[in-house]
């Protein structure tokens, strides 16, 4: 299909969304507060049998060690806390000198 180069452009910025909005790109069926139970929903009426979970572990996973040198002293990295997602860390790193 040929387009004039106007109408090429209105089209294409048909597309574009103005500053300050977001586009959604799961809604409906996909949602994320509805995600889990429309899935196992959509595979009841499909006939489709749910896909085996692996056993979770509930050991505390082994202590990660960092190979990477410290970028200020070139000294080994150690790990002072875990942070997990949705965690408040206990801990602060001291102040960087070059922000003071």
């Amino acid at each position: 299909m040929r387009l004039s180069t106007p109408e090429f452009v209105r089209r294409f910025l048909m597309h574009v969304l103005p500053d300050g909005f977001h586009r959604i790109r799961h809604y409906e069926l996909l949602a994320s507060a509805k995600r889990k139970a429309t899935i196992d929903r959509i595979r009841d009426l499909l006939g489709q049998r749910t896909p085996e979970r692996e056993a979770q572990d509930t050991r505390e996973p082994a202590p990660l060690t960092l190979r990477e040198p410290c970028p200020c002293c070139g000294g080994p990295t150690r790990i002072i806390e875990i942070v997990r997602r949705g965690q408040k860390p206990m801990s602060r790193a001291p102040p960087r000198e070059q922000a003071a």
